[in-house]
Parts: structure tokens; C-alpha cells; sequence
């Protein structure tokens, strides 16, 4: 039965998450209310980290890992392969017909109110990582007692950085192995 549920999920979320990868986070954490046994709060950061650091399309990384974590590997080619399939499916039936009907003004305004929408799943996704990343519990105790403050200093921090220059233009995996390091070494000294 888990394999059935596992294949349903990640197949809705390559149905509906348009947008890129990051647009199956949200799908990723609704799936984990609805399935507590399959990864909580601290796997879908984990989850979101491993598929922006490893090669490959985010969705796609984020499938294989939520499904490994859900029913091993079995469970990683499964929801691999179902969050994939409706891609598949729709490109090879809409490719030809949506290059000939491209300067359509419906179809040009579809793709246009498309954008924002992918944009707020994002930012909702971007939000809920940030919690995980970020907060320790909840805002009962207040503010102050309820950030990890070693985490929030790193990534104001890495954040900044990506507005010098000079450091905007490294690569990606400079900013990987930087927040790497850095909490490798706060995790021995602090």
C-alpha cells in the first residue's frame, strides 16, 4: 500500500508543481502531515538541502530522497519516476501544440499568470524551509528563545555575503561548503 500511496503523491506533485523544482516543496510538506511516518519538519529541511547540493533537477532530488526515506530504495525510484511521468506525459502531447500555438494571446497570458503563482509556492516553500533552518520550537517562549541563534547568525552571514561583488560571482558551492564548514565548526566549538 505504501508504494501505491507513494507512487499517487509523487505523481500529483509532477502534475500540479509547475514551475521548477522548487515548486514541490510545498507538495513535499503536505504530503508529510498527511504522512508523518515518511519524514517530519527536520527531513524536509534536510530534504530541501540535499536536493539544492546534489546534482540534478531540485524536484527530482527531492523525490528521490523523500521516497528513500519513506520506503528505501524501492521507494526512491518509485516516487522518482512518478513525479517525473507527468512531465513526460504532457511534453510529448503539448510540445508541438504549444510551439504552433506560442503567439496565441491565451496562451501567452496563461504563461504569464502562471509566474506569480509558481512565485508564492516558492516563497511559501523558501518560508517553511527557513522555520525548519532557523527556529528551534515555537514563539511560546518568545522571540528570542525560539531562533537558533548559532543557525540565524550563519545564514545572515552567507547572506550578505551574496551581496559583495565579488563573492556574488562564486559559484554556488563555494556558499555550500562555506555553511558546511561553518557548522561543522560550530557544532565542535560552540
Amino acid at each position: 500500500m505504501t508504494y501505491l500511496l507513494l507512487f499517487w503523491e509523487f505523481f500529483q506533485t509532477g502534475l500540479f508543481a509547475v514551475g521548477g523544482g522548487y515548486s514541490t516543496l510545498p507538495f513535499l510538506q503536505k504530503i508529510m502531515e498527511r504522512y508523518p511516518a515518511w519524514f517530519g519538519s527536520l527531513q524536509l529541511a534536510d530534504i530541501a538541502a540535499i536536493a539544492e547540493a546534489t546534482p540534478g533537477p531540485v524536484g527530482v532530488n527531492a523525490a528521490t530522497f523523500a521516497g528513500y526515506s519513506a520506503a528505501g530504495m524501492p521507494g526512491a525510484i518509485l516516487a522518482t519516476f512518478a513525479l517525473v511521468l507527468p512531465s513526460f506525459i504532457l511534453v510529448s502531447l503539448l510540445a508541438r501544440a504549444l510551439e504552433k500555438h506560442r503567439q496565441n494571446l491565451l496562451v501567452d497570458s496563461l504563461f504569464s499568470t502562471l509566474r506569480p503563482a509558481v512565485t508564492g509556492l516558492i516563497a511559501a516553500a523558501a518560508w517553511s524551509v527557513i522555520q525548519a533552518a532557523l527556529l528551534k520550537g515555537t514563539l511560546a517562549g518568545g522571540l528570542i528563545q525560539a531562533f537558533e541563534w548559532k543557525n540565524v547568525a550563519l545564514f545572515a552571514v552567507l547572506l550578505g555575503l551574496l551581496f559583495v561583488p565579488k563573492v556574488k560571482k562564486l559559484h554556488p558551492v563555494f556558499f555550500f561548503l562555506a555553511g558546511g564548514i561553518a557548522g561543522w565548526l560550530m557544532g565542535i566549538f560552540i
